[in-house]
């Protein structure tokens, strides 16, 4: 499959990231007998993945600006382009060992993001997609699954932790979804659940407490997979609520409704 040079250029910057996170996440296993290794050693796995992401980035393309998870954002001489990057998707699976967890690249021109890609270096799964093009997985075109009713859904989500989130309305929603879903789940990458929504393995997909690095590149994953995406009540302010709602366009908007009765509940 021919890509275009800008996606030739975000799949070069994350298989090169990925070598070091693979290696790494191979050493995980021998310093969990220790309680704080873990943690700092991941935090340095993390920063080097960016950097590294950083500088192959500029390299293709300089005068982006950059958003990154760990060194926020670095303003370039392009005030139209932006790189918005999250180096480990899924942190606290990778320490865990679990292998669950990706790169997320994607580029914004003038507020719009054009481009995306989600990579699981741990099962080789890369997901792409560019704006009018489709997305893929591993060279193979994906969609949205086709269901039409919650009851028939398997709907992923994210739950607020210690020191994150607010516990009391994730109770309220999650309940309020559990009662009308066939399933739920909770898999800790926002990355991959939205490529997951994308590629139809799950119906849709909410979480709060997110920064547009865990979600720009999914959610033109989704709209190139003919889904929908929106925050929580329905609208457009994804980045700046900090929310989101994904699916198909059916489960999306019953998923929102849904979601919308539990907060006032």
């Amino acid at each position: 499959m021919q890509h275009s040079a800008l996606l030739n250029v975000m799949i070069a910057a994350a298989r090169k990231a990925a070598r070091a996170l693979k290696r790494d996440f191979g050493e995980l296993e021998k310093l969990q007998v220790s309680l704080k290794g873990p943690a700092n050693f991941v935090s340095a796995a993390d920063r080097r993945a960016e950097e590294t992401l950083h500088a192959e980035l500029m390299k293709a393309r300089p005068g982006y600006s950059f958003l990154g998870e760990e060194g926020g954002r670095r303003e370039g001489a392009d005030k139209t382009h932006t790189w918005i990057v999250d180096p480990l998707d899924g942190t606290t699976n990778f320490l865990h060992g679990i292998p669950q967890f990706a790169i997320s690249i994607a580029l914004e021109r003038e507020g719009t993001v054009v481009a995306g890609l989600i990579y699981n270096p741990a099962n080789e799964e890369m997901f792409i997609a560019e704006r009018g093009k489709g997305a893929f997985l591993n060279e193979q075109r994906i969609r949205v699954a086709g269901r039409k009713r919650l009851a028939d859904a398997v709907i992923a989500c994210g739950l607020p932790h210690h020191g994150r989130g607010d516990i009391g309305l994730s109770r309220k929603e999650t309940a309020a979804i559990q009662e009308q879903v066939a399933g739920l789940r909770r898999f800790g990458a926002a990355a991959l659940d939205l490529a997951w929504v994308a590629a139809g393995r799950l119906d849709g997909y909410w979480e709060r407490d997110l920064k547009p690095w865990d979600v720009a590149a999914g959610l033109i994953m989704v709209r190139e997979a003919g889904g929908f995406v929106s925050d929580c009540t329905g609208g457009d302010d994804i980045f700046s609520k900090g929310h989101i709602a994904a699916g198909n366009e059916t489960i999306q908007k019953e998923l929102v409704t849904a979601l919308k009765k539990a907060d006032k509940a």
